[in-house]
């Protein structure tokens, strides 16, 4: 099992930035990757960024690149995601997830994922 925790998200203004950070504990050497996801209520989880655990190569959304940038600090179990510039559209609740099957970076649907933590909100209003 891998129990993965999100935290930083919260209410920021147009143009601010925010850390998420997601913590994962329990067997988490299987890891291969591991991704960001948002969902908004009544609407599709949509792949945000991933990251190779071990490499530490990333693939970002284009709706996102250049202004998230996803990271891992890699003795602390942790990975990151620093959003900068946010907009409206970005409000919503994020989440991290953990992946220990495919070990190739260009996998962004929500199945290929085994493991998820339970949201964190952030919220991008004036």
């Amino acid at each position: 099992q891998v129990k993965l925790v999100e935290s930083g998200g919260g209410w920021v203004q147009p143009g601010e930035s925010l850390r998420l950070s997601c913590a994962a504990s329990g067997r988490t050497l299987s890891n291969y990757a591991m991704g960001w996801f948002r969902q908004a209520p009544g609407k599709e989880r949509e792949f945000v960024a991933r990251i190779l655990w071990n490499d530490g190569i990333t693939y970002s959304a284009d709706c996102v690149k250049g202004r998230f940038t996803v990271s891992r600090d890699y003795a602390k179990n942790t990975m990151y995601l620093q959003m900068n510039n946010l907009k409206p559209s970005d409000t919503t609740v994020y989440y991290c997830a953990a992946d220990q099957t495919h070990k190739s970076l260009y996998y962004t649907h929500p199945s290929h994922y085994n493991y998820w933590g339970q949201g964190t909100q952030v919220t991008v209003s004036s």
